[in-house]
């Protein structure tokens, strides 16, 4: 939670651009009924110390309705991307402390809540599907009664769910899930403004020590996310081999789960209205010594538009422009506060300084989140979703949400709808 946010605008897994670093620790979660691990990575120059803490590819935590009956009737509820393993504490917290407390409703409704991280949440999102498969079959053999599994996931943790359960069907594994849910996730991409793209690999070029928002991008599963990726300052926005790899794994796997009832939500508006954001106008500037009159700019479309003005005392100064892309930065959809959390970093670096007159920016678009059109053109992106056929979206119902608000944000308006359709 960056700084002057508050706790209804927590959420939970989004892309996280290496979140600020004054973010505040959470409370401790409550001691959970069982804790399952999956995979485990070991260091051998570590075994054997007396502090040594073994690395686990997944956990699951689970709270259960009852203490007394056990496991009877789970929801599965996977984390999204971010750096670094996932944490209970972090995650407990954005369930349940926000504006809505999903946990304590799922609970209080006699369903067992199942938080599901990753020990890498950067890592392949076939990788951590293979996990959450395992999972599943251990919530199976678990549970007690034959009362059907409910899967599904937030930003990311939606997209290993859908891999995961496609992927058991194929091979003819019976998953038992009567209810799949997507909360937010990027079915048809995710967006990372290309000048922030270009901008985080231009301070990592300058010096490797500031490389952690660049190292993010790159990573596997942010090529997988990201509908438009650039791996340096330079380079052409385009789909990234990893993606077009992961869209056929999807494709290879019938792409989508067709046992259970698929509904999905999204944190953006579905009649089409955008946040007001002025294509081309300054996002982002540089207001310190270290990188004088760098510029960010709300993406354009057309051809030859301008995204980034990159300066630096220590290197070669930068134009990055991009050609064809929409007006996405302002399209309709969950929000992300990029450009701010760019600032935040800057600010932190001494002579660094920096302000955000555009601080957060569409990050998964309504059409992609209730997976209705792809995001080529300011015109799709701006759909009225409302007045599609139903046939239009693989998902057999969702819901958009009043508002474009906060990527993954947990509210009563989206939760609720949810619950009810369990």
């Amino acid at each position: 939670m960056s700084e002057g946010q508050s706790a209804e605008e927590q959420y939970v897994g989004p892309l996280g651009l290496v979140e600020a670093l004054d973010r505040p620790e959470p409370p401790p979660a409550p001691v959970p009924d069982a804790v399952w691990h999956f995979g485990r990575h070991l260091n051998p120059e570590e075994q054997g110390q007396a502090d040594y803490v073994p690395v686990y590819d997944a956990t699951a935590w689970v709270y259960f309705s009852n203490s007394r009956h056990g496991l009877v009737r789970p929801v599965l509820l996977a984390d999204g991307f971010n750096s670094g393993p996932s944490k209970l504490d972090e995650l407990y917290d954005g369930f349940e402390n926000g504006e809505y407390p999903l946990i304590s409703e799922l609970r209080g409704r006699g369903r067992d809540a199942v938080i599901f991280g990753f020990g890498d949440r950067t890592a392949s999102i076939l990788d951590n599907a293979a996990y959450m498969t395992e999972a599943i079959m251990k919530l199976i053999a678990e549970r007690r009664g034959d009362e059907p599994l409910v899967v599904g996931g937030f930003s990311m943790g939606g997209l290993v769910a859908r891999y995961a359960l496609a992927g058991m069907e194929t091979e003819s594994i019976d998953h038992q899930t009567a209810l799949y849910f997507s909360y937010d996730s990027p079915h048809r991409g995710a967006w990372v403004p290309i000048g922030l793209q270009a901008f985080a690999h231009y301070l990592k070029r300058g010096n490797p020590a500031n490389g952690a928002l660049s190292d993010q991008i790159n990573s596997t599963a942010s090529r997988q996310l990201l509908w438009r990726h650039i791996e340096a300052v330079g380079d052409i926005p385009g789909e990234d081999k990893a993606r077009g790899d992961f869209l056929a794994a999807l494709e290879s796997v019938g792409n989508w789960p067709m046992r259970p009832r698929k509904i999905g939500v999204a944190n953006g508006r579905g009649d089409g209205l955008g946040t007001g954001i002025e294509p081309g106008g300054v996002a982002f500037r540089s207001t310190g010594l270290l990188f004088p009159g760098t510029t960010l700019y709300a993406q354009a479309e057309g051809d030859d538009a301008l995204v980034a003005e990159l300066k630096a005392n220590f290197g070669q100064d930068e134009t990055v422009t991009t050609d064809g892309l929409p007006a996405i930065d302002g399209a309709p959809g969950g929000t992300l506060n990029s450009f701010e959390i760019a600032a935040n970093t800057l600010n932190g670096l001494p002579f660094g300084g920096a302000e955000a007159p555009v601080p957060e920016i569409c990050f998964v678009p309504s059409v992609s989140a209730v997976d209705v059109c792809d995001l080529d053109t300011t015109e799709l992106l701006t759909t009225d979703i409302g007045s599609l056929p139903p046939e239009r979206s693989a998902l057999d119902d969702f819901l958009c949400a009043s508002d474009n608000e906060r990527h993954t944000k947990i509210t009563a308006e989206l939760c609720e709808w949810i619950i009810e359709r369990l």
